[in-house]
């Protein structure tokens, strides 16, 4: 009898036990379901997120007269001041003024020589006054003269170390996290991901796996001339002091022809520079999304647009609003900016 009551009772607690489980599964469908539906959280629900939203599941559904295949899925990104910060300046000529401070024991005609020697007393903005002209000079200068393979050393050793001189975060830290999401989420629906920057192409394909999830084959950027040579009966890449190609403004159009062969059908932009970019994606056929992300928190980030000597947004925001383009407000749009305000 008590070895039946001990069965009895068993069978009761086990019951009751998978009664809890269920009643708690239950109770938590709500918010594992919100999370699965939500793939960008970072995002306020606001025109922005919604646009994106609806473009996705437009070109993904099977049967949808807007219907891509995957394989014509292409969107391509800018990455100064679209997936990462841009202010107070580029990041790429941050490790360009770097590098001059590293290669000066080098060069003593540049204590006389602009835009060197402004650099060098430390005065950035009198070296910059000669506008791109300065810019392409320190740059050319700075990372030419050694192997492919000896640069790709250079800039993954500098990136691992080199912190924004406002928040002294790690500028791989400095990313946006609404658009890692975003980059997430358009791979997860079969959209193939492209970096189109007027960055150098070299400066960012070292670390935009690991950091963007875009592997180097994917990455479209500025370049310079580069030779073969056999050093030791070594073959080698040696990067010449000599501009190549420019991908910025009417050359990212260019670039993306040269180096994808399709039309992206969505593209993400922050300033004039990537004007042509969107007007080249929304120019093709079926359905298409062209989105800016326009800098208006100053808290958080910066605010900045048309007067802004570095990712001025002029000509491409008065566009936007007549082509009915996605502008992207960075202070109402977005919950959060970087990673690490989830800590």
């Amino acid at each position: 009898m008590m070895k039946i009551r001990l069965m009895t009772a068993f069978v009761a607690f086990r019951q009751a036990c998978c009664l809890a489980v269920m009643l708690g599964f239950v109770i938590l469908l709500p918010t594992l379901a919100q999370a699965v539906e939500d793939p960008l959280p970072s995002w306020n629900d606001t025109g922005a997120k919604k646009a994106i939203l609806t473009f996705v599941a437009r070109v993904t559904a099977a049967g949808s007269p807007d219907f891509v295949p995957a394989d014509q899925r292409i969107a391509a990104f800018d990455n100064d001041g679209t997936l990462w910060v841009e202010q107070p300046l580029y990041v790429q000529l941050f490790f360009a003024l770097d590098r001059v401070k590293q290669l000066a024991p080098q060069h003593p005609e540049w204590k006389s020589q602009e835009p060197f020697a402004s650099l060098l007393r430390g005065d950035v903005k009198a070296a910059l006054a000669g506008g791109e002209p300065a810019i392409e000079q320190i740059v050319v200068t700075t990372h030419t003269g050694m192997t492919t393979e000896d640069f790709d050393r250079i800039v993954r050793g500098w990136i691992a170390k080199a912190k924004n001189p406002k928040t002294g975060h790690l500028y791989t830290e400095m990313v946006y996290q609404p658009m890692l999401e975003l980059l997430a989420y358009l791979r997860a629906s079969g959209f193939k991901t492209f970096i189109v920057s007027g960055g150098g192409i070299e400066f960012m394909r070292p670390w935009t796996e690991r950091v963007f999830g875009i592997p180097p084959e994917q990455v479209i950027g500025s370049s310079v001339k580069t030779v073969f040579e056999m050093r030791d009966a070594i073959p080698t890449l040696r990067r010449l002091p000599e501009i190549n190609f420019i991908d910025d403004k009417s050359g990212k159009p260019v670039g993306i022809q040269q180096y994808i062969g399709r039309r992206p059908i969505a593209a993400f932009g922050n300033s004039d520079g990537d004007l042509e970019m969107l007007q080249w994606t929304t120019a093709g056929q079926g359905v298409r999304l062209a989105l800016i992300v326009h800098h208006t928190d100053a808290v958080r980030e910066w605010a900045y647009d048309r007067n802004s000597s570095i990712g001025r947004l002029d000509k491409a925001l008065d566009e936007a609003r007549v082509k009915g383009w996605t502008i992207l407000d960075m202070k109402h749009d977005w919950k959060i900016i970087y990673p690490f305000e989830k800590r």
